[in-house]
């Protein structure tokens, strides 16, 4: 995939796109379109990046200020003391649906063990 086809490159090229529920000079957030809990969002750059195994040295900063997002995003929500999953979906055996990376925050109800 290209960044010509990407949803959420054209999400992040358009500032005037109603989806978003935050947004800055680095990423933007959305709801998700078939939530997996309550509280389903998806924190995702601005800059495409194709998955985690395409973020170069210089785009680490991204990632950190993903989890800063993910922090307020759940402050936001009413979910910090409750709780909250994030997820990072890496390539399409662990269900990455889009080719661009993206954070997953899950909260408002008990979650399921992992593993």
């Amino acid at each position: 995939m290209t960044t010509g086809n990407c949803i959420f490159c054209g999400m992040a090229g358009d500032p005037a796109h109603p989806a978003p529920i935050f947004r800055d000079d680095m990423v933007f957030v959305l709801r998700d379109i078939n939530p997996k809990a309550r509280v389903h969002l998806l924190i995702i750059p601005n800059q495409h990046l194709a998955s985690l195994g395409s973020v170069e040295a210089g785009q680490i900063p991204i990632l950190g200020h993903m989890l800063l997002v993910a922090q307020d995003m759940a402050q936001r929500e009413g979910v910090e003391q409750s709780g909250y999953r994030l997820a990072l979906n890496q390539g399409p055996d662990s269900g990455q649906e889009i080719e661009h990376l993206h954070l997953h925050l899950l909260a408002g109800q008990k979650l399921g063990a992992m593993g």
